[in-house]
């Protein structure tokens, strides 16, 4: 019978960053090749504009 590997759940880590650190991150981010980095763009602009929204209300 065949081994199956479990599939493991990537770990989730939280930091506390400015709106200004988070800016230079993006910065960075985007010298590199949009193909690596897109979908960590978009996830982190997601993450912000949710918290941006929350500290309006």
């Amino acid at each position: 019978m065949a081994d199956l590997q479990k599939e493991e759940k990537p770990q989730n880590l939280k930091f506390t960053l400015s709106i200004e650190e988070t800016n230079l991150i993006m910065d960075a981010l985007g010298q590199m090749p949009f193909v690596r980095v897109h979908q960590l763009i978009a996830k982190i602009q997601q993450q912000a504009a949710g918290q941006l929204q929350n500290n309006q209300k």
